[in-house]
């Protein structure tokens, strides 16, 4: 089939390299605006631009899309290159703009999204993280057909995967991204087949988009819920406290049942554990990052930091 493809993280790179590798044909490729990223903070292409580019597709890269917003002839530029690509259906995925109607109705086939839940539970911006920061069982992908909502179009396949005790947003992330590309190139070897089922009204709900300022542990809370956002934060932005006037970043820990002490005590810091009461049991800090340094073990912290016992972490 003709497509276009219109996606900007590495989620949507997946999927567009395994749409290219079934056969499809993809003249035109939309994405987000080049970046400022790293230390020296270099403009720096998406990762779906660098793969269209490698495989010699021309890229469109408009800051909007709505002929009549902040920036027209961006969105002016993109609707000659996408009629000029005449594709029969888009597939996107991860894009980062909304797309007005006149880029739904454009393909014959209209628009089909490739979203990382089981809707209607997560739509918007985060539904991975959101998903493990829940305590959710199980997400997975829903194709969809796009409509004019928020990730509200009519389902037209699903497919579940289970969420691990262990998974972070980072490993759960490289699941379902292979996962998604796979059911889109299912759902167009055989787009006849499709089914538009509605969403159900009932289990709605929204993942909205990650703050920095949730990194901040609050030590009150359950030792659980703690435990879950620190596996839902990374890699971005990361759970953090403070130790004295540094702040530290959590990327791993253990709930314990144990009691005692006030939210945010350090209850036992020896050898390999080092152990905060939180509002509800503890947790078993596990892999820790000071600033400027890389990840390390807790027992190199506790070498770096003796004395923690009875500390309050901020």
């Amino acid at each position: 089939m003709k497509l276009v493809f219109a996606g900007t993280p590495e989620f949507a790179a997946e999927a567009l390299r395994q749409l290219l590798a079934a056969g499809h044909t993809v003249p035109l490729v939309l994405t987000q605006p080049d970046r400022p990223a790293g230390r020296g903070m270099k403009l720096t292409p998406s990762p779906v631009k660098a793969l269209a580019l490698q495989h010699g597709i021309a890229v469109a890269q408009p800051r909007s899309l709505r002929l009549d917003g902040k920036y027209p002839d961006d969105a002016a530029a993109a609707r000659q290159a996408l009629l000029g690509a005449a594709p029969e259906a888009m597939v996107v995925a991860a894009y980062g703009l909304i797309l007005p109607q006149w880029v739904l109705d454009l393909p014959a086939r209209g628009c089909l999204n490739i979203h990382a839940s089981l809707l209607p539970r997560w739509r918007g911006a985060a539904p991975i993280h959101r998903a493990i920061e829940a305590g959710d069982a199980q997400t997975g992908i829903t194709l969809m057909q796009m409509d004019a909502g928020l990730d509200t179009g009519d389902m037209l396949l699903t497919a579940a995967q289970a969420i691990r005790p262990d998974d972070t947003t980072a490993t759960l992330h490289d699941r379902l991204a292979t996962q998604g590309g796979a059911l889109c190139v299912q759902g167009l070897a055989a787009p006849e087949a499709l089914r538009r089922t509605p969403q159900p009204a009932e289990g709605v709900n929204y993942a909205h988009k990650i703050e920095k300022h949730e990194a901040a542990i609050d030590w009150r809370q359950p030792a659980a819920v703690i435990e879950r956002r620190v596996r839902a934060f990374d890699p971005f932005p990361g759970a953090s406290f403070t130790l004295g006037n540094e702040v530290v970043k959590l990327w791993a820990a253990e709930v314990l049942p144990q009691a005692g002490g006030t939210p945010g005590q350090v209850l036992q810091a020896d050898g390999q554990r080092l152990l905060v009461a939180c509002g509800d049991g503890a947790l078993a800090l596990r892999t820790l990052q000071r600033p400027g340094g890389r990840r390390i073990d807790v027992g190199v912290l506790l070498q770096q930091c003796p004395g923690l016992a009875g500390t309050q972490l901020g």
